[in-house]
């Protein structure tokens, strides 16, 4: 695609409906600890201390993910399986203690209507079966590789393609 912010990127499909689509980047993480951006959040023991860039919508807003424990919630928004949004004007210490881990975004991956359905059409992503576990990865330089790995088939063999394979 050309477009450095999703260069290797890996990312979570929050929403894509008729309206458009919205997702994070999990694999970009940032100089930025959450003791500078969010010192309310820093004493929690399950929150990830680098905050990830999302990606390039809204740069300077935040959203987290969580992981949560035991029977799901009803009163939670949930991603898919045990992992939910998190809503950092909410209290810390209000957190539930089904929460394990908490990963904080700098902005989100946004596409107007129908603007991802464009570029799948064109194979311009791969589409594979999101797993929680990568989420909360701390393998964030070879996730891309990782999860192209996991895949069957041709998808596999790309997990060890170069950046540039004319330095091959």
């Amino acid at each position: 695609m050309g477009d450095q912010n999703f260069e290797r990127s890996v990312v979570l499909m929050i929403d894509h409906a008729q309206h458009g689509a919205v997702g994070l980047v999990l694999n970009r993480p940032t100089q930025m600890p959450t003791t500078e951006l969010l010192p309310e959040w820093t004493n929690n023991s399950n929150l990830i201390q680098t905050i990830f860039n999302g990606g390039p919508v809204e740069p300077d807003s935040f959203l987290a993910l969580g992981r949560f424990i035991g029977e799901a919630n009803n009163d939670r928004h949930y991603v898919f399986a045990n992992v939910g949004i998190i809503d950092l004007e909410t209290d810390p210490l209000a957190l539930p203690p089904t929460v394990s881990e908490i990963k904080i975004f700098s902005g989100y991956s946004g596409w107007g209507p129908m603007q991802l359905d464009s570029e799948l059409a064109s194979d311009a992503w791969f589409v594979v079966e999101a797993d929680p576990f990568d989420i909360f990865s701390s393998n964030h330089e070879e996730l891309w590789s990782i999860i192209l790995r996991r895949q069957e088939g041709p998808m596999a063999w790309l997990s060890n393609y170069p950046p540039d394979p004319r330095l091959n």
